[in-house]
Parts: structure tokens; C-alpha cells; sequence
């Protein structure tokens, strides 16, 4: 994306975040955007990757989904009689290796109720996840697989 794009987006979040849309809090916006971007411009690569917005819409309903079924599968947990869990931490082998797909993936799964991203390897190939219910870990493995990982390098790749 061109500068003046990532400047435009920042400052409409900032203008959103900050509830009030007057001129001084849009140039507010606007300095701390180019500041922002100034400062972050030796850690941007361009390495010909794209950003895919019709994918990452597919991402974010994707997780909505997610939230929703998670939330109802802790409700169901909690609230029965006998609480049946098996939690642990299990490691998932990371097919994203940018950092900033290796973030977003772990912030999807902390922020899925029942999951929660404990760590990264060294090396970055793994990722550990600790799982309210760990009873099929090679299931849920599958799952981030095949949903939010394959979703992530569809979007951002």
C-alpha cells in the first residue's frame, strides 16, 4: 500500500477510536499517523506479497464463527454438572513464518475462548497452545490448520 493510503486508514482509526471527528483531533490523526509510519519504515519490506481484502473479510467472518462456537462449547463446559475437561498445552506446527502472520494467528486463537497462545519456539516453527479441553489435540490442530492458518496465508499472501 502507498504511504498516503496507510496514513488515510491510520487516521480514520485514530478518528474512530478517539470519538471525536474535529479538525484539530484530524490533524492530530494525521501527524501521529506519518510519525507512526515514519518511525516503523526500516522494519517494512516490501517482499511482493498482497494483501487480499475480499480474504481477509473471509478471516474476519471466519473468526466470528469461531467466537461464536467457542463461546458456546465453554458455556456448555461450564455449565454442566460434571465437568468433563482435559486441558493442556499442545505444540502446533506453524505454516505462516512472517511475523506478522505468526501474531495474527496467535492473537485469533488467544482471543477464541478455550484457546490461548502460550508461546513461539525459537525457531518459529511451533506454536504452543493451551486448550481448556485438549482431548483430541490433533483435531484442533486441524482445525487452526484448515481454518484460521489456511485463511491468514490466503489473505496475506
Amino acid at each position: 500500500m502507498r504511504p498516503v493510503v496507510i496514513i488515510a486508514v491510520f487516521t480514520l482509526i485514530w478518528l474512530a477510536v478517539s470519538g471525536s471527528f474535529t479538525v484539530p483531533n484530524l490533524l492530530l490523526g494525521i501527524v501521529a499517523s506519518a510519525l507512526s509510519l515514519f518511525l516503523i519504515r526500516g522494519h517494512i519490506q516490501p517482499d511482493g506479497r498482497r494483501f487480499r481484502p475480499l480474504k481477509a473479510l473471509s478471516l474476519l467472518l471466519l473468526f466470528f464463527k469461531e467466537l461464536a462456537l467457542s463461546a458456546w462449547k465453554v458455556a456448555v463446559l461450564v455449565a454442566s454438572p460434571k465437568m468433563v475437561l482435559k486441558p493442556g498445552i499442545f505444540a502446533f506446527p506453524l505454516t505462516v513464518d512472517r511475523d506478522f502472520e505468526i501474531t495474527l494467528l496467535a492473537n485469533l486463537i488467544t482471543l477464541t475462548p478455550g484457546t490461548l497462545s502460550v508461546d513461539v519456539s525459537e525457531d518459529r516453527k511451533l506454536l504452543y497452545v493451551h486448550a481448556i479441553d485438549c482431548s483430541d489435540p490433533a483435531g484442533t490442530r486441524r482445525d487452526i490448520a484448515n481454518g484460521f492458518e489456511r485463511k491468514i496465508l490466503e489473505a496475506f499472501r
